[in-house]
């Protein structure tokens, strides 16, 4: 199995980011990455580009650092309010999950990760839970959601 040291141009999941070498399989650099123009090969002559694909990088980098800050502030200003059923003696059916609270966010035009919403179980209580949304290492939102016990559901 024959491996190959490859200086990616651009930032591909699983793999890296632009600038950084790294190392596949030969018939995955050959046939795709190369080709693709997303890769080439880590000679001497390429590893001295590297410098100027470094500077992107950190350019790129820093513009999403400040999207999402933005993002960030956008999602700490809103305050959802979700309602659920109660049943007798006040028992609630059905709870609040990052799925609900993603979609509401979709609705205010906020679009993130649905992973990124860190809600460690589903919200079966009323009141207001503070819920943190990791948009970055270094960026983390926090949403402030209430929720509210509603009517009684009447049987028959």
């Amino acid at each position: 199995m024959a491996n190959a040291q490859v200086i990616l141009k651009e930032k591909i999941e699983g793999l890296g980011a632009e600038a950084d070498v790294v190392k596949v399989r030969a018939g995955y650099a050959r046939n795709f990455l190369i080709p693709q123009g997303k890769a080439f090969e880590a000679t001497r002559a390429n590893l001295r580009h590297v410098e100027a694909l470094k500077a992107s990088r950190a350019v790129r980098e820093a513009e999403e650092l400040v999207g999402l800050q933005e993002i960030a502030a956008k999602i700490s200003k809103l305050k959802p309010k979700f309602e659920l059923s109660t049943g007798q003696g006040g028992k609630a059916f059905g709870s609040v999950t990052s799925i609900d609270i993603h979609k509401n966010l979709e609705a205010a035009g906020i679009i993130i990760d649905r992973h990124t919403i860190e809600l460690d179980k589903p919200v079966k209580k009323s009141g207001k839970t503070e819920v943190l949304i990791r948009l970055h290492p270094e960026v983390i939102a926090t949403l402030i959601i209430s929720v509210d016990a509603g009517a009684e559901e009447k049987e028959g």
